[in-house]
Parts: structure tokens; C-alpha cells; sequence
């Protein structure tokens, strides 16, 4: 029975062109995953799905597997985490591993450690649990969210009764894509992980940045260089 960490890195992406293997304070981004990973000493395998030989190369220098690359069905803007991974568990299957656990790794998380992934292993131990999804508190009340109508008037943006203190509102989190732990049960219905038996493992936000653009990026980079220096 293997756990497997599947980290999925495709080689397009438009908002921040190469950002998987973008250099990230001395290294490429997805490094910084595939280091975690392997510093838990808790998967038996780790394998990054990708479309680019170039993503291929740099992940097993850095010591992760990279046993095919994928098919272009796997490889564009419809594919979704559920394809990739139900692929990599079938090819895993078909050559005789007993898949137990998935642990799927975005490596646009860099900052998420060692210590979250045994955490969030620990974590499913004790709650006995089916999955378990990271959260982080969110940055802003969202009592203080709203839509904005195409005049952009606030009229009863935010209602009367939600203006108190902040310290008055109640506590919410939002998923932040570090990491998705599950059985191998969920495998092609990653979808329906929100349910009864999955618990949340609460990270705080400085390990929870998630690098979707720029802007993202050079946050990572200033956090990150305070971690390493």
C-alpha cells in the first residue's frame, strides 16, 4: 500500500509564462515543492505530471519521478487536477503498485513545508479521516465583500448590520491549494472531497501563498528570502 505524491506542473500558463520553473530565490519554483516532498520522507513515490521536457528534466534532477509525459488531452486549459491524477494512479496501477494515499502538491505553493505535509498526514490519522484539505484564515472579513453593479454604486454594499468590529465578526478560511491529502476511494471524484470525513489542516498565511501571477510571484520571493537568509 504506497502513498503517492503526485504534483502537477503543465507546461503552458498564461497569466505567468514558465512560472513552474521560474527561478524562485536561486531555483526553479517547482523545486521548492519537490524538496519538501522529499525532506517529509513519507511517500514512497513522487511523481510530477507534466507536459514539458524541460518541467521533466528539472524534477529529476531534483529528485522526483517523471515516468511519462502527458498526453495533450492532459495538457490544456480543460484538463483538470481530477484527469491528471486519475492518470497517474491508473499507470501506477497498471504496473503493479497498491495505491493507499494521494497527497496531490501544487508546486505554485513554495512556501508550504515539510512540516505541513507530516502535519497533514498526522492529521488524518487522528481524525480517522477519508481526506484532508489545507485552509488558511481569510485575509479579509467577507462581510466586507460584495459584487459591484456596472454604474459601480455601493448602495447596500455592505448592509447596516454587518459593520462591527473586526475582532466581532466570526473567524472564516478559504481553501488555499497547498495540499490535498486523500484515500485512494477519491480517486476520478476529487470533486466530491467536501464531505463527511474530510477535515481542514488550518495553515497559517505566510506558508499559504499561492503564485497565479506576478504579483503573487514577487511576494513568494520576498518571504521566501526571509526564511533562507
Amino acid at each position: 500500500m504506497k502513498k503517492i505524491a503526485i504534483i502537477p506542473a503543465r507546461g503552458g500558463s498564461k497569466r505567468l509564462p514558465g512560472k513552474n520553473i521560474k527561478n524562485l530565490c536561486g531555483r526553479p519554483l517547482i523545486e521548492w515543492t519537490i524538496e519538501a516532498a522529499l525532506k517529509s520522507k513519507l511517500f514512497d513515490r513522487i511523481i510530477v505530471s507534466t507536459d514539458s521536457d524541460e518541467i521533466r528534466e528539472i524534477s529529476i534532477r531534483a529528485g522526483a519521478e517523471v515516468p511519462y509525459l502527458r498526453s495533450p488531452e492532459l495538457a490544456s486549459d480543460t484538463a483538470t487536477t481530477n484527469d491528471v491524477v486519475t492518470d497517474i494512479v491508473k499507470w501506477l496501477e497498471e504496473t503493479g503498485v497498491v495505491v493507499s494515499t494521494i497527497m496531490i502538491l501544487q508546486p505554485t505553493s513554495p512556501l508550504r513545508t515539510e512540516t505541513d505535509i507530516v502535519n497533514a498526514f498526522d492529521l488524518m490519522v487522528e481524525k480517522k479521516a477519508k481526506a484532508i484539505v489545507s485552509v488558511c484564515e481569510v485575509e479579509h472579513p467577507i462581510e466586507y465583500c460584495n459584487v459591484l453593479e456596472d454604474d459601480l454604486s455601493m448602495d447596500n454594499f455592505i448592509p447596516a448590520a454587518s459593520i462591527k468590529r473586526t475582532q466581532d465578526l466570526p473567524t472564516y478560511y478559504r481553501l488555499n491549494g497547498s495540499i490535498y491529502l486523500f484515500n485512494r476511494d477519491y480517486v476520478s471524484n476529487i470533486n466530491t472531497i467536501y464531505s463527511k470525513g474530510t477535515f481542514a489542516y488550518i495553515m497559517n498565511r505566510f506558508n499559504s501563498i499561492d503564485i497565479d501571477e506576478k504579483i503573487d510571484f514577487e511576494l513568494a520571493e520576498i518571504l521566501l528570502s526571509k526564511r533562507i537568509n
